[in-house]
């Protein structure tokens, strides 16, 4: 019997599973530096991993009381973006004469000095002929101070009044909501770690929008202690973790806004200490009636009344329902939940309430029901954008416009066509609209400029863009990744990533806190790019003055480095001069700044 069983056979053994000895970790070797995302609006600050050369890892600064020393993943996304192989590499010039989407530019590569020396060329012919208005700049993503000697310096001096950010499709519509109800033009701050009633209105703080790691940071914690409403058609992640979901129809967001103002004014669930109330003490806002404006004495408001006879009476729940498809069972909870947690209720309004025709109107009928719960600039409430950090201001270009210059900024409608009847915007551009005008008048761009902006794909009617660009004389696309837009390029300029390639000083505002963060170059450059904001303009108006026009060289020769008093002999010190300039009030103050910490 033991005889016929043999030799055992070898068992496989999967060695994962074999216990090893636990060998000692060693400490990775690096650096933290610090910088700043550029990856949404709220420039978070960060710090990133650096060995030999390489940016490796990000995390959020631990001392930032934005981020709670966290980033979301588009932070994390930070190194895969900056040795992205699909990235433009070198300066690279067309050389097929016909454009449109889907021809070929036959893209050659240059050195940097004939690339500039081109653009150069063909802005001095407009500046000989007379003509500097049809020079055009369009931007998108920027720092905010190095982005200054760019959009607000290179076309005033030049001499142009066609300039463009991608604001318009980017939030201005929301903007426009607190713009138009309280006077504040920008993006809000948001009391979370005290807000009892999170309502999400057209964004989703967990996954995009601004504030993400804040908004990770504290959800929980407003989850378990009071309601969060999510109005969205997609379900997105707030939405999935959030106590009512409302899946309006898209572009309803006034209706629905709406009826929950119905249902607070009705229901006598307005916030008094802000609002006000009725002098006899009695609630005469009864769906249909009109109410006469002088029973009421407002506080903090100003035409509620007037809201309500011209608006909000007949604005019922069923109302509300028919338009948004929401149940009026469900916009009586919701409006009493907010009623409820007042002032401690925040609005939290994103750019998918606004984006649409007369979003505008959306975006105040949004907005104004923080007015009606009265948590504006209220704890647990909705804040104004907390004051800048103390930052020098780069020096005026007053005394460099030339006659040229000023007579060029005054020629020419706005491209874009804002304060017209047909595009009646008060505030900030409309860049979407600018190739319509281009297409009625093909002479008004003879050179266009453009930075991080891809409008032949983020835009509505991206049909207007291609057929626009493809009649513009001359087109240099300062980007890091090729896109639709750059097709349609005569020069292709590769701009830095600049969350770890350039040298800017960053101003921001959240969680109740103001903060200077900087973005620097603490890697070495591994494609020929140079920093639109501060490099390229350098290495441009250099060559600008060598072919006569002195202008812009000799304001740039202003912002000195603080601690020696000289000027750039390059375009790399022009750079981190640029951001010594700005920020020296911080590090170079007699006296330390107030504040909680400082790097």
């Amino acid at each position: 019997m033991a005889a016929a069983q043999g030799k055992a056979k070898a068992v496989p053994v999967n060695n994962a599973f074999i216990p090893r000895k636990a060998r000692p970790s060693t400490p990775a070797k690096g650096e933290w530096v610090a910088s700043t995302c550029q990856g949404c609006t709220q420039w978070c600050a960060i710090q990133l991993f650096v060995q030999g050369g390489r940016a490796v890892r990000v995390r959020g600064n631990e001392i930032s009381k934005s981020n709670h020393g966290y980033v979301c993943p588009r932070g994390h996304l930070i190194p895969q973006q900056t040795y992205d192989p699909d990235r433009v590499k070198v300066p690279l010039k067309r050389t097929n004469p016909a454009k449109g989407r889907g021809i070929d530019p036959k893209f050659v590569p240059i050195s940097w000095d004939e690339a500039i020396t081109i653009v150069a060329d063909k802005m001095i012919e407009l500046r000989n002929a007379g003509e500097p208005e049809k020079l055009c700049y369009m931007r998108g993503r920027y720092s905010p101070t190095a982005q200054e000697l760019l959009y607000g310096t290179l076309p005033k001096i030049f001499g142009t009044g066609q300039y463009f950010s991608h604001s318009a499709i980017c939030a201005e519509a929301e903007k426009m909501g607190p713009g138009l109800t309280q006077g504040f033009y920008g993006y809000r701050d948001y009391d979370l770690e005290k807000t009892n009633c999170l309502v999400i209105w057209g964004c989703d703080p967990l996954a995009s929008n601004r504030q993400v790691p804040n908004t990770i940071h504290r959800f929980h914690e407003i989850v378990a202690r009071g309601s969060v409403i999510a109005v969205d058609p997609r379900l997105s992640n707030s939405a999935a973790k959030a106590h009512e979901w409302l899946p309006l129809k898209p572009g309803t967001d006034g209706a629905l806004a709406g009826a929950i103002a119905h249902v607070i004014l009705t229901e006598g669930l307005w916030n008094r200490e802000f609002v006000g109330d009725f002098k006899d003490g009695k609630n005469l806002f009864v769906a249909g009636a009109m109410v006469a404006e002088d029973a009421f004495a407002e506080k903090e408001t100003s035409g509620l009344v007037k809201w309500w006879n011209l608006e909000l009476k007949d604005r019922t729940p069923a109302f509300g329902e028919k338009e948004s498809l929401i149940p009026a069972a469900q916009i009586v909870r919701v409006a009493r939940a907010m009623g409820k947690a007042a002032p401690k209720c925040a609005v939290w309004m994103g750019p998918g309430a606004a984006m649409m025709p007369r979003g505008t109107y959306a975006a105040m009928a949004v907005y104004a029901l923080n007015g009606l719960v009265g948590s504006i600039d209220a704890e647990g409430g909705v804040w104004e954008g907390a004051p800048g950090a103390p930052l020098a201001k780069f020096p005026s270009t007053e005394k460099f416009i030339d006659e040229v210059a000023k007579k060029g900024s005054k020629t020419g409608k706005k491209l874009d066509g804002r304060g017209t009847k047909d595009m009646p915007a008060m505030m900030g551009s409309a860049v979407n609209n600018v190739p319509n005008n281009m297409l009625k008048d093909p002479g008004a761009v003879k050179v266009l400029l453009a930075s991080w902006n891809n409008f032949n794909f983020s835009c509505t009617g991206a049909d207007r863009w291609d057929k626009a660009m493809a009649k513009v004389p001359f087109f240099a696309h300062m980007v890091t990744n090729p896109s639709e837009m750059t097709q349609f390029a005569d020069i292709v300029l590769p701009s830095t990533f600049n969350s770890s390639e350039g040298w800017s000083i960053i101003t921001n505002g959240s969680n109740g806190y103001s903060y200077a963060s900087i973005q620097q170059n603490p890697i070495k450059r591994i494609f020929d790019a140079k920093q639109e904001e501060t490099e390229v303009v350098w290495l441009l108006a250099q060559k600008l003055k060598a072919k006569g026009f002195r202008n812009l060289a000799d304001y740039y020769d202003e912002i000195k480095d603080p601690e020696t008093g000289k000027s750039a002999t390059t375009e790399l010190e022009f750079s981190e001069f640029a951001a010594k300039f700005t920020s020296a009030p911080i590090w170079m103050a007699k006296e330390a700044p107030k504040g909680d910490a400082q790097i």
